[in-house]
This record gives C-alpha cells, structure tokens and sequence, in this order.
C-alpha cells in the first residue's frame, strides 16, 4: 500500500480523497498539508493526519508519495522539493507554467529515480473513451474532422484562475484537458495552429479559446472552450468517410448517422431553404443513411491510480508520459502565441 499525503487540501485535493483515491488500487490517502486553516480542518475532520509545515509533511517516512493540488505557478517548486525528499510525486494539471518548467522537474525526477506523473483524468471520461473507440475502429469510416468543446456561462471561477500570476485562465484550465485528449488520441505530429483567445469578461487571462488544429496525416480538430455561451454546442461532433457522430453533453446523449447506402446525385429532391430552394441541402433518401445510438467503450488501459502504483511498485509503463504532458504544454503555448 502506497501512503499519499496530498499538498494543498482544496477543491480538487479533497476530491481526489473522497472520489478518486482507492485502497483496492494500492493507494490510501494519510495526511494532508494546506495553508489556509480551514482546509487543514477540513482534512483532519476527514480522518487525516495534518501537517502544520510542508517540512513535517515531506520529512515523514511513512508518506511514499504526495498529491499536489495547488494553484499551477507553485507546481515546480513543490514537485522538486517533493522529489529531492524522496517522495514520489502526482501533479494536479496542468503540470507546470511551462515546458521550460517541466523540463527542469523531469530532470530532477530522472536524477533522483522519483517518479513524476500527471493527472490526465480525462483520459478516462466516457464521452472521449466513445469518440477514440469511433477514431481507432472507425465505424463510420475514417474520421477526418474533430470538434471538441467545453461550454458553460458563469464565467471563470471566482478565485486564482482569474489571475495570471498563479496560471489562471481556460486555456491552462479546461483547455489542458481538451488538448491532451486530442493529442492522445491522434496519433500524428501537429503542422498547423491557429487560435483565437476571448478576453470579453475583462479579466487579465482568457475566459476562453478557439484553437484550430491540423495533424500531419490530414486531421482537423477545432477545440474550443467557453464560460459565456448560454446556449451549449455539442461536447464533441466528428465527421468521417461514411457518416457524422455527435455527443451532446456528460450524459452522453446524441446521435451516429450512417450512410449505408449510395446517394443517388442525380434524383435529389430540392427543399424550400428561406426563400429558395436547394438540392445539396436535401436530406439524404431514407434508404442511404441510417441513424444509430450512442454506444458507450470502456477504456483499453487502466486507472490512473491503479497505473500510478504499478509504476511505482512494479516499474510500468505510465499511462500518462511525461513526453506527452510536454506535448500537450507546448501546443498550448504555440496557441497563446499565435493567438497574438
């Protein structure tokens, strides 16, 4: 059994205690170190053992590894010091402010033998387990346009996500999460970005982005991430050879069309469109298309906790490489400066 103590006992580290943390994956949760005291109360009021200094926490044996669940811009800082304490580290994402970050923690990971992964979990959301399953067995033929989108209208949240200082903005945020499952499923070097960050709410880092991406074996993706949109596009829409899927939402509602049969160009019937008529926006005969459900896939790879023990313990391959984080920050900051 791995001990973890998490570092930073907020939203996301409490989360990751109640929901995601599992002793049948080899790994329990023991302590906790927060610097507000209300957190630090919080842990201890869920069975913890609290820390009053990051010290104590990293100076006791019996933690084999830590969380770190903080605002982004103190990721390196608590990574390395974590490693060179001879604890395994899990970084919240995004993993670091920079590549140039990264590179110096993945260095002190190799020197030290420490391992440093981090938490991708939307690689294991159900709607992306689908639109990969459609990607890699193609039942609607070879997918060749990919939009993904993260919408809702509250705006950022009301804390250091609005500020650039500690890493705030959707980009590092939501746009992390849509990228990295872009890039994992997509197996082929990027060619071309383009992008477009929304300042529209007036803070000083983006409430959100559309990013064009197009993959050198001829994908396109448009990836797009919103807090003002009151009326939600779907979460993902892919076009392929032989059909069109979209998921509307998390409850995985939605639709796969497939064409089934050849459409006859030469005997379209011409709909009334406004005030005209047009045969290449008639809906296809009923005998050439057929409409199917949503079928959920389960994923072909473990559990993050369950991959994280067995790289610890038993030397595994992680699910999660940290060349593929470095990809994924990369490509993010190829967009913050083509957006300019």
């Amino acid at each position: 059994m791995l001990n973890i103590g998490i570092i930073g006992y907020g939203g996301m580290g409490s989360y990751h205690h109640r929901e995601l943390i599992k002793k049948e994956d080899g790994v329990q949760v023991v302590g906790a170190y927060d610097i507000k005291k209300e957190r630090l109360d919080a842990a201890k009021n869920a069975g913890l053992t609290i820390y009053e200094s990051l010290s104590d926490l990293l100076s006791d044996k019996t933690i084999d590894a830590v969380l770190i669940a903080t605002p982004n811009d103190v990721h390196k800082e608590l990574a390395i010091q974590a490693m060179t304490s001879g604890k395994h580290v899990i970084c919240e994402k995004p993993a670091m402010m920079s590549t140039e970050e990264l590179d110096d923690v993945i260095l002190v990971s190799n020197e030290t033998g420490q391992v440093f992964m981090v938490h991708q979990n939307r690689r294991w959301d159900n709607d992306f387990l689908i639109i990969q399953d459609m990607y890699q067995k193609k039942p609607i033929g070879e997918l060749f346009q990919i939009e993904s989108r993260v919408h809702g209208a509250n705006g950022i949240p009301g804390d250091w996500r609005h500020l650039e200082k500690h890493g705030g903005g959707m980009l590092l945020d939501w746009g992390v999460h849509l990228l990295d499952q872009l890039l994992f499923m997509v197996d082929s070097p990027v060619k071309e970005v383009s992008a477009d960050l929304s300042y529209v709410l007036g803070d000083e880092v983006d409430d959100g982005f559309i990013a064009y991406i197009t993959f050198e074996n001829g994908v396109k993706a448009l990836v797009e991430v919103g807090t003002t949109n009151f009326v939600k596009l779907p979460r993902w829409y892919v076009k392929g050879l032989e059909g069109t899927a979209v998921i509307d939402d998390w409850d995985l509602s939605g639709r796969i069309v497939k064409q089934t049969g050849e459409i006859d160009h030469h005997n379209l019937v011409p709909i009334k469109a406004g005030q005209g008529l047009t045969k290449t926006m008639s809906p296809p005969s009923e005998d050439a298309t057929t409409t199917l459900p949503i079928v959920e896939a389960a994923a072909e790879y473990d559990g993050f906790y369950k991959n994280f023990y067995d790289v610890v313990v038993n030397h595994a391959t992680p699910i999660v490489k940290n060349e593929e984080v470095r990809n994924v920050l990369a490509l993010i900051e190829n967009i913050f400066e083509v957006s300019k």
